[in-house]
């Protein structure tokens, strides 16, 4: 049999002070509220009462730390999955916006095509990726639910492609909060959204959500 149901968790708020897009750059850990967001994230997949037989996340620090307390809660060993990483992006580590551009207006040559992006790793890639992990790891699965620890644009995409929606986006209405569990189940072969739930929406109102891709 495989998994009865995928769900995607968001890591908690990152350490970021210089407010940089951090991309995969090592050494961002969680805050301290970050980690609060990933203890509460782990109490709601427990408090929903369903077995949970597999637990995997991204290999960066704050993938990592983020999924430690689902696997404390559940027993569960934390198994390194690639191809749910932050997508690559051609500014990491450095402030995006329109001081930015001013300061370095190169920048701006990366802006020919937000339907790609130009600027970073192709949203049908990120896609193509998501689709792959979750849909092996679903059927890898012996008994009880799968947890993925991702990222949100990764988790996005995923959403999107599953959705049958056109995968470029205003990233300012992206759904995906931080610590946000986004639910689906294998229907005929394919990913179905079943359920979007934020167990850290009541830490939001102190937290920074700046660095994501």
């Amino acid at each position: 049999m495989p998994a009865s149901r995928l769900h995607l968790v968001r890591h908690g708020e990152v350490f970021n002070p210089q407010g940089v897009l951090y991309e995969r750059l090592d050494g961002f850990e969680l805050s301290e509220t970050g980690h609060q967001m990933a203890e509460a994230a782990a109490k709601e997949l427990a408090s929903q009462g369903r077995a949970i037989g597999k637990l995997l996340a991204s290999p960066l620090l704050r993938t990592q730390q983020s999924a430690a307390p689902i696997a404390k809660q559940f027993g569960l060993e934390i198994g390194i999955e690639p191809r749910v990483i932050e997508p690559w992006n051609k500014f990491k580590g450095l402030k995006v916006g329109a001081s930015a551009i001013l300061k370095r207006p190169s920048i701006a040559l990366s802006l020919y095509s937000p339907s790609k992006p130009s600027w970073g790793e192709p949203f049908v890639e990120i896609a193509d990726r998501m689709q792959q992990a979750a849909l092996e790891a679903w059927s890898e699965t012996e008994s009880g639910d799968v947890v993925i620890v991702s990222h949100q644009l990764p988790i996005w995409m995923l959403y999107r492609s599953s959705a049958g929606l056109k995968l470029p986006h205003d990233p300012r209405a992206r759904r995906c909060s931080l610590s946000s569990i986004t639910s689906f189940e294998v229907i005929d072969g394919k990913l179905k959204e079943v359920g979007y739930l934020e167990p850290g929406l009541n830490l939001a109102a102190n937290a920074v959500d700046g660095g994501a891709v």
